[in-house]
């Protein structure tokens, strides 16, 4: 056909034809890529309907199980966007605990047994920890005024930028976790999921 085209329509055919064939491979491309994620999308709903039907062939309770089973889904899924996450940050798991809780933090700071305690390692790997992170300027460590036998650990500048970093890329994927609802349904949502931590810290208490 190349030969026909070349002797009837010269070179300017040919490359018509070629650039029609590559959007014809582009548009087939596209609905591959559809078509897998839809396939996935099925795959998590149809993953998650079999474990509820299970957890209640077992013995669970159906309204239960498809709300932990639910969140477990959720969870599972942006656990796996937020380990991509930490590599493209460069930070392990451990290390970003430690930026997390100190961001978090009441007045900014923490000790390091605290900062152990909390990621439930001991002093002397949390110890290792907060070197490499204070080497990158991550975060700066001081003697507490009010006891100077105690140490307070503090983000940075730059360690404060990068938790912010993070916490704006992976809004974007946990808002598109949350499209399939209305800001009304995510108002509804986070307000019972509030009463169940209300109940947890009723049964603590």
């Amino acid at each position: 056909m190349a030969v026909d085209v070349a002797v009837n329509g010269g070179v300017g055919s040919i490359i018509s034809i070629s650039n029609f064939a590559f959007e014809i491979l582009a548009f087939e491309a596209s609905v591959r890529q559809s078509r897998m994620a839809a396939a996935r999308r099925r795959s998590i709903r149809d993953q998650h309907a079999q474990d509820v039907a299970t957890y209640v062939a077992a013995g669970g309770e159906e309204s239960v199980q498809r709300v932990i089973t639910g969140l477990y889904a959720v969870t599972r899924k942006l656990d796996q966007w937020y380990q991509r996450q930490f590599v493209d940050l460069s930070l392990s798991q451990g290390e970003w605990a430690v930026l997390s809780a100190l961001a978090r933090a009441p007045e900014g700071c923490l000790t390091p047994s605290h900062l152990a305690d909390r990621s439930s390692v001991a002093p002397s790997s949390m110890t290792h920890r907060l070197d490499k992170m204070s080497a990158r300027g991550l975060l700066e460590r001081r003697p507490d005024e009010a006891n100077r036998t105690r140490t307070l650990v503090s983000l940075t500048d730059d360690g404060w930028a990068l938790f912010s970093t993070a916490i704006r890329e992976a809004n974007v994927v946990e808002s598109e976790t949350l499209a399939a609802l209305s800001d009304a349904e995510r108002h509804e949502l986070a307000r019972l999921l509030e009463a169940v931590i209300t109940g947890l810290d009723d049964s603590e208490g």
